[in-house]
């Protein structure tokens, strides 16, 4: 018979993007199956929200960490986990969330600009956290889960170059810090139902609801994901379910990629 070990109590994850969208959503699951949170975003309002969501989530009221940082910024990416430490004394579980959708021609002026604020965003903080952390979840045997697009697979421009890097990152990490015990794994989503083209492409609510449901025709499974659809991912990879899986990519796109459908990136 299976046996599933989605218990987090007494376990520390911190999730970065985790103000809004996907992020948010993990958080609070996190929290409701007894983690304690760290939530971190560039608005203290939405970070506030989130936390409090958490709280009224966990089974015991635990507060979660909120820790206002840009993760493009690299002091505020070592006071993000300096300040983990800090109030937690260790970290179990690192989810790199936080990221940015870009859309930019080779031909436009601002191109480089573009592409180094992906490459910052995407990228680079990843690469960054995992660095910092490293030292963190080698004492508690922990997990990493980056978050990474059906992109990766495709030449859709900055994005996709951002993304296939963070892959490769990814699994060069697994490699190297199997033998300390930590896992590293990739979540390769689709289209996901969240307020990112709003944010991202500028675009109104009603317009995202109809890119959205564009989109969710072509799909094999004839709809888009939603962030639970992720949640659940995160949640199986950083489980005692998944101990003997790393550096895998774990597509969670609703037969987008191998039913050759389009993405919005």
């Amino acid at each position: 018979m299976m046996t599933t070990s989605r218990d987090f109590t007494g376990k520390v994850v911190l999730i970065t993007g985790s103000s809004g969208g996907i992020g948010a959503v993990t958080a609070v699951e996190f929290a409701r199956l007894g983690a304690q949170v760290v939530v971190t975003g560039r608005r203290k309002d939405r970070v506030s929200a989130v936390a409090k969501q958490c709280a009224e989530a966990s089974p015991t009221g635990a507060k979660a960490l909120e820790v206002v940082a840009d993760v493009t910024n690299d002091d505020d990416c070592r006071r993000l986990v300096s300040e983990t430490i800090k109030t937690f004394k260790k970290l179990d579980i690192l989810v790199n969330s936080a990221g940015r959708g870009v859309v930019s021609s080779i031909w436009d002026g601002y191109f480089f600009d573009t592409y180094e604020l992906s490459l910052n965003t995407n990228l680079r903080s990843v690469v960054r956290l995992t660095h910092l952390c490293v030292e963190h979840l080698e004492k508690t045997k922990g997990n990493i889960v980056n978050m990474s697009s059906v992109a990766a697979f495709k030449p859709r421009g900055l994005y996709s170059m951002t993304m296939g890097a963070m892959d490769i990152f990814t699994k060069c990490v697994a490699l190297e810090l199997a033998p300390k015990g930590i896992r590293a794994n990739i979540v390769n989503t689709g289209a996901v139902k969240t307020e990112w083209l709003e944010t991202f492409l500028n675009v109104t609510k009603a317009e995202s609801d109809e890119i959205h449901a564009a989109i969710a025709k072509k799909y094999p499974l004839g709809r888009v994901g939603q962030p639970m659809d992720v949640t659940k991912a995160v949640l199986y990879l950083t489980s005692d379910d998944a101990s003997f899986v790393t550096g895998s990519n774990l597509l969670v796109d609703g037969g987008a990629l191998y039913g050759h459908s389009p993405t919005p990136t």
